[in-house]
């Protein structure tokens, strides 16, 4: 769009495959770590006209051959290094929030999605979201703690802005998973409650770390839904991923959200490496049983970055050949195969999952119970709707 301008991708695929990204995509430098530092070198060697050799966290071109810098640290004290966003380079009118997170509320604007916390201290083999921080310990000499946190005064702060500069009242929290540190949660919850702000948050959350007394005061605070990380139906096959969580515990985590006025997201994904059509099966069942409000189906994806890429790599395992591939609702989506299911499998089952969960006779007379029949009719018209596929 924008020839005469620089360009610089940042983001988790960049991070783990960043001489690849250059010789793939038209852009001119690539962010190896987390780019807060990245960035601002960056930009400050543009302007001055100077080499971009000296930028900690780069991957650019010379000439025909790709150099990469050396890596940046990871910032550790968030509230001193970005205190707040700059909003004011955003059209604030033009976002808007998910369909699911305004149910029974009249409009979806003005929306803002912000970060309380980065990083995550856990490391599900499905999951990429500790490449971008891996050089940053590399930059260090020592192990980093990627999960780090911005005060709650700090957080609020910027709550408080977003209402009163711009009328924001519902908000996505994007931390990896904001329920998870008590006083980070509990801190944040009474900062709004203080300052008397009227707000509806949705965020993440994992089944074992939503304790009973937070339920009421995150009830109390706004945040009217959580997303919850449910993968798989066997208890076998969470284990083999890093979820060591019990189908007693994931029933028992659901039904107190909801005694408690918490909508629930249930996030599900199908073909992880010991999943087999009755295992599949099994999760599209519990998905069934535990009725969430709204629940989200993926087929497994080994990411760049993640332990699933390293595995799926060593064993030759069929990737993607294209990034757009490694897209859920991609024509040429290519989940990871299992030990028992190929690729193909995998993703026909995840759609035929959708379409047999959003169709679902219990299903949307509970929906419309609890929304009205107007978000019945939105589901079914989403429902409706299919994926086109190779």
């Amino acid at each position: 769009l924008s020839p005469e301008r620089p360009l610089l991708m940042v983001g988790g695929h960049v991070a783990s495959l960043p001489k690849r990204t250059l010789a793939e995509e038209e852009c001119d430098f690539v962010c190896t770590g987390e780019g807060f530092v990245t960035v601002v070198e960056l930009v400050c060697a543009l302007r001055a006209g100077a080499g971009v050799d000296k930028v900690r966290g780069l991957a650019y071109r010379v000439g025909d051959q790709i150099a990469v810098s050396a890596p940046a640290p990871l910032v550790e004290n968030l509230d001193e290094a970005v205190p707040r966003q700059a909003w004011d380079l955003l059209d604030m009118p033009l976002y808007r929030a998910h369909n699911w997170h305004c149910f029974g509320e009249p409009s979806r604007q003005p929306y803002a999605s912000v970060y309380t916390t980065l990083g995550c201290p856990y490391n599900c083999s499905f999951c990429c979201i500790q490449a971008p921080f891996r050089s940053g310990e590399s930059a260090t000499g020592r192990k980093a703690n990627s999960y780090r946190r911005w005060t709650p005064e700090v957080v609020v702060d910027q709550l408080q802005y977003l209402s009163e500069r711009y009328g924001v009242r519902h908000l996505k929290f994007a931390d990896e998973m904001f329920v998870l540190r008590r006083d980070h949660v509990e801190g944040i919850c009474e900062e709004i409650l203080r300052r008397n702000l009227s707000l509806n948050i949705w965020a993440y959350a994992r089944v074992d770390t939503v304790k009973d007394d937070m339920i009421p005061l995150l009830k109390a605070a706004g945040f009217n839904w959580l997303a919850l990380g449910i993968e798989s139906g066997n208890q076998s096959v969470r284990k083999d991923v890093g979820k060591k969580t019990a189908t007693e515990q994931i029933f028992a985590t659901v039904r107190r959200l909801r005694d408690g006025g918490i909508n629930v997201i249930g996030n599900f994904i199908f073909g992880l490496p010991e999943d087999d059509q009755k295992t599949m099966e099994e999760t599209l069942q519990l998905a069934l049983e535990l009725r969430c409000d709204f629940a989200n189906f993926y087929s497994t994806m080994a990411y760049p970055g993640s332990p699933l890429y390293a595995r799926a790599t060593e064993q030759g395992w069929p990737l993607p050949e294209s990034w757009s591939g490694y897209s859920q609702h991609a024509v040429d989506a290519l989940p990871l195969r299992t030990r028992h299911l190929t690729g193909s499998q995998v993703l026909r089952f995840r759609d035929q999952a959708f379409h047999r969960y959003y169709g679902d006779p219990g299903y949307l007379d509970f929906m419309e119970l609890k929304f009205g029949p107007s978000v019945r009719e939105g589901i079914e018209s989403m429902a409706a709707l299919k994926l086109e596929r190779r």
